[in-house]
């Protein structure tokens, strides 16, 4: 019997995802959508995650700062009809993906952990402590 091979383990849908998330932060960079919770907002892309089958994108954002962050995903799904057909445009596809909006909440949890090392660190004894109670 053969093995069935997962296509998400294949390149082409990491290509597409930088694709599409180049693409994206060219359409942000131009400034051209108008909802009024987006303008003067830069917003960072920080990753697109494809489905295998490139029919679905989730599309992760981090607003500069960490500031209004569920605002500016809700402004960015209201613009996803925009979004789909620039991307279009843009992106030579077969199907435009359809965009799912997440907050990234990774540099939150990166920041997490470095504050529980960093307590970590600052409890721990010193080397030179260790030599004078020796004494």
């Amino acid at each position: 019997m053969a093995r069935k091979v997962s296509k998400s383990t294949g390149q082409r849908p990491l290509r597409v995802g930088e694709e599409v998330r180049h693409a994206l932060a060219q359409i942000l960079e131009r400034g051209d959508l108008r909802d009024p919770d987006l303008v003067g907002a830069i917003v960072t892309i920080t990753e697109v995650r494809m489905s295998p089958d490139i029919r679905n994108a989730t599309v992760f954002v981090a607003p500069l700062g960490g500031v209004d962050t569920a605002k500016i995903v809700a402004a960015l799904m209201r613009a996803v009809p925009y979004l789909r057909r620039r991307i279009g445009e843009i992106v030579e596809l077969r199907y435009v993906p359809n965009l799912r909006i997440e907050a990234d909440t990774s540099f939150d949890y990166a920041e997490r952990i470095g504050q529980k090392l960093s307590e970590v660190v600052e409890g721990e004894a010193t080397p030179d402590d260790d030599d004078k109670n020796r004494t």
